[in-house]
């Protein structure tokens, strides 16, 4: 049973933070980085990429939903549910708003693009989505938590993205996808260290309950090196070799400077867009 001090209310832009939002908004940024040009079209892709925003703010809400009746998070002083007076139900119902805003968003692009294909890709895919947080065994309590986040977001938010932008489905279209999985899996897994102990009391099956809190740390530096050298490699085939070995020298200061304190989500987004703000500065430049 949650205390009163579990049940106070936080300042709901305490529970929105916004800068969690760059994991959906870096992948719009990947897909001129990695090289679709000035001649594509813009307006589907920002349009596209503010309703993946909203759809990661409704799973967010179902998260801290779920999370609360399962009994993981529940110290989680900026937890949605304790914006909603500590009812799980009013975040559930505040986040199915979200998730229809940005479906009927994400239509509207496909309508305009006529693209309506591309609903086979990504209707199963945020089907996986719902269920990360759905039902008594969520998804998220598995085994499979971290691989259905890299899954959603690298070939569901970037390659979804990369079409929608008109980008063929090549090795850029592979490299992004897999940069941008392995960047969303870096942040799952910073996020989990300091709640290893109620998750393990909750029964969530997370990395960290797992593996320990000190490999989770090292497996997540790892991942963001493979999001730095998965999107060089992109950019090196997309716009040249010297911007992708510039790029690269970047991205390896980027890292060590990442290695040198403990990964947390704030630390992992910070690197993640100097380095996608950098690499789009050379790409500029590049022509």
């Amino acid at each position: 049973m949650n205390t009163a001090s579990q049940l106070a209310r936080p300042d709901w832009r305490a529970a929105l933070n916004p800068p969690i939002y760059l994991v959906s908004v870096l992948p719009g940024l990947g897909v001129p980085l990695l090289g679709i040009g000035e001649t594509a079209p813009w307006q589907p892709l920002l349009l596209a990429t503010v309703a993946v925003v909203l759809l990661q703010h409704a799973i967010n809400l179902f998260n801290d939903a779920a999370d609360w009746r399962l009994g993981a998070d529940v110290e989680k002083h900026d937890s949605w549910v304790r914006v909603h007076g500590g009812r799980p139900e009013a975040a559930v119902v505040h986040g199915a708003l979200s998730l229809l805003a940005g479906g009927l968003l994400g239509l509207l692009v496909l309508w305009v693009n006529a693209q309506w294909w591309l609903l086979l890709i990504a209707a199963p895919l945020l089907l996986l989505g719902y269920l990360y947080n759905a039902g008594p065994r969520p998804l998220s309590y598995t085994h499979l938590g971290e691989w259905v986040t890299g899954v959603c977001y690298g070939p569901g938010v970037f390659g979804c993205l990369w079409l929608v932008a008109g980008g063929p489905v090549d090795v850029r279209w592979l490299a992004g996808s897999l940069a941008f999985a392995a960047l969303a899996m870096a942040l799952l897994l910073s996020h989990q260290p300091p709640q290893v102990d109620t998750d393990r009391a909750a029964g969530k099956l997370s990395f960290a309950v797992r593996y320990g809190v000190d490999r989770t740390r090292r497996v997540a530096l790892r991942l963001f090196a493979l999001f730095v050298a998965a999107s060089t490699l992109g950019v090196g085939i997309g716009v040249g070799a010297a911007p992708g070995v510039g790029l690269l020298l970047i991205g390896a200061v980027v890292v060590y400077r990442l290695r040198g304190r403990a990964p947390n989500p704030k630390r992992i987004l910070l690197a993640a867009s100097a380095f996608v703000g950098a690499g789009l500065v050379v790409v500029a430049l590049a022509g």
